[in-house]
Formats: C-alpha cells, sequence, structure tokens
C-alpha cells in the first residue's frame, strides 16, 4: 500500500510539515498550492526538500473552474494550466488534481466538458504530465463520481484519469459498487477523508469536520474496499480539512495519518477480494478478557492518603513486589498496584504529573501478537530492565505518555503475581465492600487529542467506539466519546476538555497532561457496598437534595427508593435496557475520583447525571495557589 498525505492535512510551515510527514513513515505527500505559494523557495527548492525526505510528490493541487467555461475564460483557463504545468515540472511531479468547476458562468454538458479535458491531455502529454478530475460535492454541474468518469471517458486521453475521494462520494451516499468498473488504469489516485455524520452544508462540513479514516463514521473501509477489487495499485493519499488538526501538533497529527491508513489497509487486507492491496502482514486486532490491573505513580503523603482511600473501598493489600516498592491491593477481579519506587518510569511519571493511575494492564488473547501489531501501527514499545527471575512484561506508551502493559494466560506473564510479588499478611479492620471488577476507566485529555486516542485503542485492539456526548460542566462542555468491547471487558470512556475552567480541564493543567482521571468499579448491590463503604471509614461525595426530588419525578420512583438514593448519595438513571446506580468518591488531589456503579442491563454511563456529581466534585477542589496537599 502506497501512504501520501496532503499538506493541507497539518499545521505548520510548509518544511515542518514534511519533516512531519517523513517521520510518521509516509510514501508521498501531495503540495497543496497554498503552501507552496507561502513559502519563500522555488518548486525546484521544494522538490529537492521533498526528494531529501524521501518522499515522492504524488500531485500537485489543486486547480480549479476549468472546464465548461464560455470564452475568453476558456482561454485563460488553459494558459493558467499551462502556468502549472511549469511549476509541476519544476516540481518533479507529473500530476495535477482539477476538481470539478464552481463557477457560475460554466456551462454544464459531458461532451463539453469531456472536449476540454481532452485538449489539456493533449497539452499536458507534450510535457509527460497527467490531469485527475475530481467531482466535488457541490460541484455547480459535476457532484458525482460516475458523472466524472464519464467525462474522463469521454474525453478518451491516455493522461487524462479520475480521482476519487472517499468524502465526496460518501458524504452524498453515492453507490460505491460503481466503482468496481471503473478500469484501474484510468484511476490515477485515491484520496481518504472520514467524518463524522452531521447534518450540515457539504462544503462547510468538507472544510472543517474531516478526519482520519477510522475517526469517523463514513464507510470508508467499504469505498476502499472497492477501489482495491479494481486491482489498483497506486498511492492512497489522506486529504483532510479538519479545523482541530490545522492548530495542532503537526507531527502527532501526521503519526495518526499514517496509523490510519495502514489499520484502513490491514482491514481491506482481510476482505475478500483485496485485489493488488498490498500491506505488510500483522496480528489481528487483540482480544482484551479484562482489565489486568490498574497502577497509580505515587510517594509520601499522598501514597498515605490514596492507601487509606482504598482501604476505606474495601480494598486489602495482599501481596508486595520482591525487589520493587510495588503493593498490590485487591478486591473482587480488580488489582490496583501502588508504586512508590523513587526510579524507573513510575518515579519520573510522579516527578512530571504528581500522584497519578500512569498504568493500565490488559489481559488479551496473546500479548506477544498484541505488542506486534500495535508496533507495526506506530505505537512505541516500552520495556525497562527487571531482576532475575522477575517477568518483563510487553508494554507500549499510550497518547497522554502513560504504559499500556499487556498480559495474557499462556506464558509467565499469566502467573505474575506468583513470580514477581510476595504474599503478605492482610490488613485487619478492611471489611471487603462487594466489588468486582473495573466497570470502566474513564482518561480525560484536550479535546484535540480525542479523535487520536480513539484510533490508537480501536486500531489495536478488537473494540469499537460510540457517538460523541456532550457532558454538561457548570462551566462549558466537556465531548466523552467510549472505546468498548462486546463482552463489557474493555470500556474506556474518553474525555475531551475545551477550558481549564471545567473539571476535566482542571485536571489536565494541574496534572500537566492527559491521563486517567477516574476509576469505576462494578459491583452487584449498591446499597450493600454503601453500607460495607461506611463501615470502612468511606466518605461519599453530597449530591444535592434537590436533585432526588427531580429524579422521583422524571422516573416515576417510589418515595422508599428515592429516599434510600437520598441517604447513600447515590445518582440514578435509566434507559430502554435498565437501571444504573452511581456513587462517588470526592476529588483527591487535581480532581482524581472513584466511582461505583451497579448495572442492571443499563447499557451507558450516566451522562445525564454528570452536571450534578461534577458541581459536587468540585467543591472538593483544592483553590488554585494553594500547596498540592490530597485529602
Amino acid at each position: 500500500m502506497k501512504t501520501s498525505i496532503a499538506t493541507v492535512s497539518i499545521s505548520g510551515e510548509l518544511p515542518d510539515k514534511l519533516a512531519a510527514i517523513a517521520a510518521a513513515g509516509f510514501d508521498g505527500v501531495e503540495i497543496f498550492e497554498n503552501d507552496f505559494l507561502a513559502f519563500d523557495g522555488s518548486p525546484a527548492d521544494v522538490g529537492k526538500m521533498v526528494r531529501d525526505h524521501g518522499l515522492e510528490i504524488t500531485l500537485f493541487q489543486p486547480f480549479r473552474d476549468f472546464e465548461g467555461m464560455p470564452e475568453p475564460h476558456r482561454a485563460r483557463t488553459f494558459d493558467r494550466a499551462e502556468r502549472k504545468f511549469d511549476i509541476m515540472q519544476q516540481l518533479g511531479t507529473d500530476l495535477l488534481l482539477v476538481c470539478s468547476n464552481i463557477s457560475p458562468i460554466s456551462l454544464g454538458g459531458v461532451d463539453r466538458a469531456a472536449a476540454d479535458f481532452h485538449e489539456l491531455g493533449e497539452r499536458a502529454g507534450k510535457r509527460g504530465l497527467k490531469v485527475g478530475y475530481e467531482a466535488l460535492a457541490w460541484g455547480r454541474h459535476i457532484s458525482d463520481h460516475r458523472d466524472a468518469w464519464e467525462i474522463v471517458r469521454r474525453a478518451d486521453h491516455p493522461n487524462i484519469g479520475l480521482i476519487l475521494d472517499s468524502f465526496h462520494t460518501l458524504s452524498r451516499k453515492i453507490d460505491i459498487n460503481s466503482i468496481r468498473s471503473i478500469p484501474k488504469e484510468k484511476i490515477f489516485i485515491v484520496q481518504l477523508a472520514d467524518a463524522p455524520l452531521i447534518d450540515m452544508d457539504l462544503l462547510y462540513w468538507s472544510r472543517h469536520f474531516r478526519n482520519m479514516p477510522g475517526e469517523g463514521d463514513l464507510p470508508v473501509a467499504e469505498f476502499t474496499r472497492a477501489i482495491a477489487e479494481t486491482g489498483y495499485d497506486g498511492y492512497f493519499s489522506l486529504e483532510i480539512f479538519n479545523d482541530q488538526f490545522r492548530g495542532g501538533n503537526a507531527n502527532a497529527i501526521a503519526v495518526d495519518g499514517y496509523r490510519s491508513l495502514i489499520y484502513l489497509g490491514d482491514q481491506v487486507r482481510r476482505s475478500p477480494g483485496a485485489g493488488s492491496l498490498t500491506v505488510a502482514p500483522m496480528p489481528e486486532r487483540a482480544e482484551i478478557k479484562e482489565i489486568g490491573f490498574i497502577e497509580f505513580a505515587a510517594a509520601d503523603e499522598e501514597a498515605a492518603e490514596l492507601i487509606a482511600t482504598l482501604k476505606t473501598l474495601g480494598f486489602r493489600k495482599t501481596t508486595t513486589h520482591r525487589s520493587k516498592q510495588v503493593d498490590l491491593y485487591r478486591q473482587g477481579d480488580i488489582r490496583v498496584l501502588v508504586n512508590t519506587d523513587e526510579g524507573g518510569f513510575a518515579g519520573a511519571s510522579y516527578a512530571v504529573h504528581g500522584s497519578s493511575a500512569y498504568a493500565v494492564a490488559l489481559v488479551v488473547d496473546d500479548a506477544k501478537r498484541a505488542l506486534e501489531r500495535a508496533v507495526a501501527l506506530n505505537a512505541e514499545p516500552f520495556s525497562q530492565p527487571v531482576a532475575p527471575g522477575e517477568v518483563e512484561m510487553p508494554a507500549i506508551r499510550g497518547v497522554g505518555g502513560g504504559l499500556v502493559y499487556l498480559l495474557d494466560d499462556k506464558t509467565d506473564l499469566g502467573r505474575i503475581w506468583d513470580i514477581d510479588f510476595v504474599p503478605v499478611t492482610e490488613d485487619s479492620g478492611v471489611e471487603s465492600a462487594g466489588l468486582r471488577r473495573v466497570d470502566h476507566i474513564a482518561q480525560t485529555m484536550p479535546y484535540e487529542e480525542m479523535l487520536t486516542w480513539v484510533l490508537f485503542y480501536t486500531s489495536i485492539f478488537e473494540a469499537g467506539k460510540t457517538p460523541i456526548v456532550d457532558i454538561i460542566d457548570p462551566a462549558g462542555v466537556v465531548r466523552s466519546q467510549v472505546v468498548e468491547n462486546v463482552s463489557g471487558a474493555l470500556r474506556i470512556t474518553l474525555n475531551g476538555a475545551e477550558n481549564r475552567r471545567t473539571l476535566a480541564g482542571h485536571f489536565i493543567a494541574e496534572t500537566f497532561g492527559s491521563g486517567v482521571q477516574h476509576l469505576a468499579f462494578d459491583t452487584d448491590d449498591i446499597f450493600a457496598t454503601a453500607a460495607a463503604l461506611r463501615r470502612n471509614g468511606f466518605r461519599a461525595l453530597h449530591i444535592s437534595p434537590n436533585y432526588y426530588d427531580d429524579v422521583e419525578a422524571r422516573f416515576g420512583l417510589d418515595p422508599e427508593l428515592t429516599e434510600r438514593l437520598r441517604a447513600e448519595n447515590i445518582l440514578y438513571d435509566r434507559d430502554e435496557h435498565g437501571e444504573f446506580f452511581q456513587l462517588y468518591s470526592p476529588t483527591y488531589g487535581e480532581g482524581f475520583f472513584f466511582e461505583i456503579v451497579e448495572r442492571r442491563g443499563y447499557r451507558g454511563y450516566g451522562a445525564a447525571n454528570a452536571i450534578f456529581r461534577i458541581a459536587a466534585l468540585k467543591k472538593h477542589l483544592r483553590p488554585e495557589g494553594l500547596p498540592k496537599i490530597i485529602g
């Protein structure tokens, strides 16, 4: 699979864009005209810079308002084209993108357009150049790739071909089966983009909301599969117009783009009729069986406060690491590690972020193969020295800089608790609260990083994503999206903050980056759990009494149930599948907290309750300017 990306897809000056594109692993680059015009060097300078990075210029674009123009405008379009041909030859590229005409003075007619392209093909052919025609979804006369193909077919010139763009086809819901009948040699390049499903003007949607394949809701894989079935073996190029990407980190966005193409190629490769599309083989997406553990980096007073909190939640210290200052606290199938080692990655993480849940372990079907897939998708592997006889856990760096460990039951990784840890006497005076498993992990990040996190998880692991939901904070809106698998063994809520005044934004600002902001544990009887928590000294987050009057009226609850909820500060929600109960701790440190849930068939995450629990949680935040003491 030959990969390319348009310079318009990422932020920065042209030299910075090219460096990021090359570093991410792309084979080629589309030079967008505005990027070239804003650069002070000559076309030859740009061409040399591209080749010095080991890239090929896949095309020069865009050339607008060409076909069907009345005289004297028609003559001027050919003059403009000749000037573009001059630039292309100096750049060292042979393909020009011509998008369908949107000029109000343009004339319709397939034969008229075909005649214009035939003449343009004659001129391009004399220079050894080619022209690709693309149907814009908002084109004045041509807005469908089927009509564009008919013009190319009638032009009947070897130097005139078709450019297919997934957004223009899929946004108009055009039948992709029509692609399968196009001769592969007449497809000059394929441009790919995804997008969330939004009901809005096509031009505005295209110019502001495109994203990488796999990050949106369009059937880009099916589109690509149809192209592969023609036998097409040319470039697949990303053309992304996105406001977030324009202001984001060029290197990170380029890595996302490359990952999205390789993941897309792997999806198509596994389907029948993949044609000549080839991607380096990699293992299938890893199946997640459970959350193996969550590990905190902490020290001194913060570690003591965290441990005290875990005990009120019913966790007991069961084992300690043989060679590191790492203790395991356990309840049901939940394992929480508290790492107070000053060395290694945990120590470094604590130095930067303070006390935090810096690592998560996922139990997968095959840890070795999961690591191989992650690395093939440009994830960064992680390792650190272990003592003789101890188990070396495979791991990758997460998007926010934390770690994702990979465990399985096939190797010594399944016996790590017996090999690396030694039993200790259980804590007395700690009562189990009936917590069974990790229900979900909530990770908070700047909103512009959310798509990166979604792509990271869904490309490596066998999981899907839910639609984005707006979480209302008294100080703004937080965008939330869930990555989850069918079994429910993996549920990660991704919460994108847009300003630091929200609870999520405060957490990011004060902990210097993205990370796990809260952990939700599951119980099968939240009222029994609440009683056990009280006996352990747990202090539940206080919820306004006004909430319970409203929830009783809204759901028609029995007053006796409402009173039980109020007494224990439990929040309630309901969907078409069942009921949901939520109990929270106050915030610790800079906004971290625990959640306990009971699901009775319910499939959501209590979004309707978010504004109430956020308002309550904010009352426990440390006022800005005071020392960072947990509690």
